[in-house]
C-alpha cells in the first residue's frame, strides 16, 4: 500500500483526481434501463467492462451519447429484450443487466455458456 508520511508544521494543500469506479458503475449504467427517458452519468471509467455495458444498451434499442466525461443514455425505445451471446461472453458481470430488463419488459432472454451453468 502506497503512504505519505509528512512532518512539520506546514499546512499541506492541493488537488487529486479520483477515476470513477467499475464495481460503482456497472450497477448504474443497468440501472439506467428503468427509466423512460434520459440518465446522465458522469465519471464512468472508459474501460472494457463499461464499454462491454453500453454495447448491451445499445442492442437492447438505448441510444448512448458521450460528451466532454459525460454519457447520456436515452432508454425511452428499448425494443429487445435479448443480450447477444457475443456480448454475454465478453463480461461475466453483464448478468446484472437481467434484473433491469425483467423490470421493464417483464421477461429477458440471456445466453449462457455450460461452463457459467451452476
Amino acid at each position: 500500500m502506497l503512504s505519505y508520511i509528512i512532518k512539520g508544521g506546514a499546512k499541506l494543500e492541493g488537488e487529486t483526481y479520483v477515476s470513477g469506479s467499475k464495481n460503482a458503475s456497472l450497477p448504474i449504467i443497468a440501472a439506467s434501463l428503468l427509466n423512460s427517458g434520459t440518465t446522465k452519468l458522469y465519471n464512468v471509467p472508459n474501460i472494457h467492462d463499461t464499454q462491454m455495458m453500453f454495447e448491451i444498451l445499445k442492442k437492447l434499442g438505448c441510444k448512448i451519447k458521450r460528451n466532454n466525461g459525460k454519457i447520456v443514455i436515452d432508454s425511452s425505445e428499448i425494443k429487445s429484450e435479448e443480450i447477444p451471446d457475443e456480448l454475454m461472453r465478453q463480461m461475466r458481470s453483464s448478468v446484472i443487466i437481467v434484473g433491469a430488463i425483467l423490470r421493464k419488459n417483464e421477461k429477458s432472454k440471456v445466453f449462457l455458456s455450460r461452463s457459467d451453468v451452476i
